[in-house]
């Protein structure tokens, strides 16, 4: 069964999926939350790579604690789980929009824009890759 991770933003959300032994995730795609219809677009993401399992990226504080941005981003889970039959867990995503940024830092000098996107996917990959390795 493949798990697909969400980097859930207000502008953007970022697509990892894993393998089909729930060994590694890879970068998927960028949705655009305001030009797509992101529930239609990740049910169709989810019908097309088989996914048994959904890894939503809960941002925190440093001190743990959930603001804002944690309470839009369970708003938006709770819209998935209404149309989606399937299981929907939270994984601690304080540094992966961090992490992600200074790997493709190093690795790339594109542009901002480009940058962004490519920062949103890989930071649903470490959300991801999260979920995968404490489930080991």
């Amino acid at each position: 069964m493949k798990v697909m991770g969400l980097d859930i933003g207000d502008v953007r959300i970022g697509v990892a999926i894993s393998d089909a032994i729930e060994m590694f995730a890879s970068p998927y795609t960028v949705i655009d939350r305001k030009k797509e219809k992101a529930v239609v677009k990740i049910a169709e993401i989810i019908k097309e790579n088989n996914i048994g399992k959904v890894v939503a990226g809960l941002p925190k504080s440093l001190n743990g604690e959930e603001k804002v941005q944690a309470e839009k981003v369970r708003e938006f889970v709770k819209k998935l789980e209404s149309v989606l039959k399937i299981e929907i867990i939270f994984v601690d995503e304080r540094f992966s929009t961090v992490a992600a940024d200074r790997m493709l830092s190093e690795a790339t000098k594109k542009g901002a824009k480009d940058k962004r996107k490519v920062v949103d996917k890989v930071a649903a990959t470490y959300i991801l890759q999260t979920y995968l390795d404490r489930k080991k």
